[in-house]
């Protein structure tokens, strides 16, 4: 099997043109699991792939990673081969903040008889969950409130970060396998986000050679990150990665 990370979007809120910040892990070139579901990230999935998605991960609720969930929900409720089948893996304390973003509104439907949720097979996770034989571990990251933002690893594949500050006790033991890691980065940091000058001092250089950036604000300073010695996703991009550890190893170690 091969197994690849597709970037659907690279951009900050703002950054329109770069496309809301998404990926998806794709096994043998077929979406295995999408992360993340931004209106534009909706968009480029549907336009890529032709299809609705089939899993998804939710990092957390800020509008530019779930805007696209009530678009997701009509094409799944209205779909019988995937209404209540399109599972939804969300970390146990994001349950609350995406109900109180997406669910509570009155009425998923003008017409009534349906709850937004009936779209959906809903599975909570805490430190992982297993996804299609895959194990996939679940770690929490810094990004506004405590235990509001999650990242994903990929055991000895990859690791995304999700939007996130400078992580480097998360990474020293859920990137210690050489892993990719796809992190959140723009050229000005703020309280919520990483910035460049947080990255370069925060971690190793050895560290700092796996990283790809995105969730930066626009492709100029995109291309202001690449003269500072950094890679960049694009949109659109595909990266190859390494096999995963086996399922059963990653599952026995988290």
């Amino acid at each position: 099997m091969s197994y690849a990370l597709r970037f659907l979007g690279v951009g900050n809120a703002a950054a329109v043109e770069l496309g809301s910040a998404s990926v998806v892990f794709e096994r043998d070139n077929a979406p295995l699991l999408m992360v993340d579901c931004g209106q534009e990230a909706l968009t480029a999935y549907l336009d890529h792939y032709g299809s609705t998605p089939a899993a998804l991960f939710i990092t957390h609720v800020h509008m530019d990673h779930v805007a696209g969930m009530e678009r997701l929900f009509i094409r799944a409720f209205f779909d019988e081969a995937l209404r209540g089948k399109l599972r939804l893996y969300v970390p146990v304390p994001v349950i609350r903040h995406l109900q109180a973003r997406v669910a509570e509104y009155p009425g998923a439907l003008a017409e009534g008889t349906a709850n937004f949720w009936d779209a959906f097979q809903m599975i909570p996770v805490t430190h992982g969950f297993w996804h299609e034989g895959v194990w996939f571990d679940v770690f929490p990251v810094r990004h506004h409130l405590p235990e509001t933002a999650y990242g994903l690893r990929l055991r000895g594949s990859v690791v995304y970060t999700g939007d996130t500050r400078p992580i480097p006790e998360m990474l020293a033991s859920h990137a210690d396998e050489g892993e990719l890691i796809a992190h959140d980065c723009a050229l000005n940091g703020n309280p919520s986000h990483t910035g460049i000058d947080d990255l370069e001092r925060e971690y190793p250089v050895a560290l700092r050679q796996r990283l790809v950036l995105y969730h930066y604000e626009s492709a100029m300073h995109g291309a202001e990150l690449v003269r500072r010695g950094n890679r960049i996703a694009t949109p659109g991009e595909v990266i190859a990665l390494h096999d995963p550890v086996p399922a059963q190893i990653a599952a026995a170690k988290s």
